[in-house]
């Protein structure tokens, strides 16, 4: 039986990707800014391609990276109906560049 190992995680694109964070979003549970993460992009593309390409192939995720703050955002004029506020996940910024 042939067992699928996954995508092939590359320096490249992991660099790509963190060199085009938004710098304007939250930060997220973490407490690790998107512009940090673009400041030091050279020295964490390969530690990033490591971690990413592991966790394909043990299909984990890092324990940390699973945490997520919700917050309710108010989403109508009426803030008192509980019914007029929608949820928002925060995860960590490594987390969805992996996603």
């Amino acid at each position: 039986m042939e067992q699928n190992a996954g995508p092939i995680i590359q320096g490249e694109m992991v660099s790509d990707l963190l060199h085009h964070l938004n710098i304007h979003k939250s930060m997220g549970p973490g407490g690790i800014h998107a512009r940090l993460l673009r400041e030091l992009v050279e020295v964490l593309t390969k530690l990033a391609e490591i971690i990413y390409q592991q966790s394909w192939l043990t299909l984990e995720v890092p324990v940390g990276w699973r945490l997520t703050n919700v917050t309710p955002i108010h989403k109508k004029v009426c803030m008192e109906d509980l019914g007029n506020y929608r949820p928002v996940s925060l995860t960590l910024v490594l987390g969805k560049v992996m996603e």
